[in-house]
């Protein structure tokens, strides 16, 4: 059960950008605390706009956004980025200092801590995410999954109550996704609200709960990922293909098969296979 007032609340939001462009079309959203959220669409479908304007990177043209049920209009990019962290998708867009270090330690520079302090933490964040080893290296040469390491470090540092990411699992290989699964776990677990922005339709499918769907600047569905992810009609308007685990079970429906709708998840999906296999064999 969610808290009764959003941690993030959303009033027919709009914006336009300087060429004309309306990326955002009377947005209303609510976002309680400590929910897992994914938004997905097409490109230009408004995402990204969506999320910058949660820590005041860009401005609305109409409307409103609360966090913590404050109006942010008149809070600078600073104060906000200290409740609202957000990992761009190419960590270079938020990567800028000599070395992996000193990249830590500039993102808590805001927070008037002591040398001794920022030491501290710097050197907690470092062993947390497995990044010792490269502290003295600039971080333009490390590999593109240690470069997303650092950004996400750079923001968890800081604390922030919500984390907005990216395209986080974007040319991440099975160990980075690991990875960055169980990071998101563990923020849940310390009551943080996070927020993915994703293509990666079998990650959203098997790890979010709930799913906001946009195309050409409006949310077009929102509600529990299942349910949301299985309408091919839906799908079709965002460009997106449906889940394998759907796929799977429209397979076996169309073939007559029984009791499929049991079929919600992969490890569904792999004993229905075995069941088949064993019926089949004796």
């Amino acid at each position: 059960m969610f808290e009764e007032i959003p941690i993030v609340m959303i009033r027919e939001l709009g914006y336009i950008y300087p060429n004309g462009t309306e990326a955002l079309k009377k947005i209303n959203l609510n976002i309680f605390k400590g929910e897992l959220v994914g938004i997905m669409g097409k490109n230009g479908a408004g995402k990204t706009s969506l999320i910058r304007t949660l820590n005041g990177l860009i401005r609305p043209t109409q409307g409103n956004v609360y966090i913590d049920n404050e109006n942010i209009s008149s809070k600078s990019i600073a104060t906000l980025s200290k409740k609202v962290g957000i990992i761009f998708q190419n960590p270079f867009h938020q990567l800028f200092a000599n070395s992996v270090e000193e990249e830590i330690k500039f993102s808590l520079k805001s927070f008037n801590l002591s040398k001794e302090e920022i030491q501290l933490r710097t050197d907690q964040i470092l062993h947390k995410f497995d990044l010792e080893k490269y502290k003295k290296r600039s971080p333009l040469n490390l590999s593109g999954g240690e470069s997303k390491k650092l950004a996400v470090a750079s923001i968890i540092c800081r604390d922030p109550e919500i984390l907005v990411f990216d395209e986080p699992t974007l040319g991440q290989d099975a160990k980075e996704i690991e990875f960055f699964i169980n990071l998101i776990k563990n923020e849940r677990e310390n009551g943080k609200t996070i927020i993915i922005i994703t293509h990666n339709i079998e990650f959203a499918y098997e790890y979010l709960s709930r799913t906001i769907l946009m195309a050409d600047g409006q949310i077009i569905s929102d509600g529990p990922t299942k349910e949301v992810l299985k309408n091919e009609f839906l799908i079709r308007q965002t460009s997106l293909i449906l889940p394998q685990i759907r796929q799977f079970y429209l397979a076996l429906q169309e073939r007559g098969f029984q009791e499929v709708d049991a079929i919600m998840s992969k490890n569904d999906m792999v004993n229905y296979l075995k069941k088949i296999i064993k019926n089949t064999s004796s």
